[in-house]
């Protein structure tokens, strides 16, 4: 796989999941997580479109990272169908 494809795999996977993250007591942390996700995930759809695809795929794995984090934390909630994507 081409790094160009696995940037737009990972995009995509984040892209499906970032929405529907929520909060699950609006704290400091929790909301410092998300911003975080979120920041990285707008980053690396910015390299995508840059073709910087290494950056962007490094962005949107550190994005994803940060939701799994988020979840074993007791941060967030997911829709249960998507969490088996997780570690958490």
């Amino acid at each position: 796989m081409e790094i160009k494809e696995a940037a737009n795999k990972e995009m995509q996977r984040v892209s499906e999941i970032i929405n529907h993250v929520k909060i699950i007591e609006n704290d400091k942390n929790s909301t410092h997580f998300l911003e975080f996700a979120s920041n990285y995930y707008k980053d690396g759809c910015y390299f995508f479109k840059d073709n910087k695809f290494i950056e962007a795929f490094e962005a949107f794995i550190i994005a994803w990272a940060y939701i799994d984090c988020g979840l074993k934390l007791g941060f967030f909630s997911i829709p249960p169908e998507q969490k088996h994507w997780f570690t958490a």
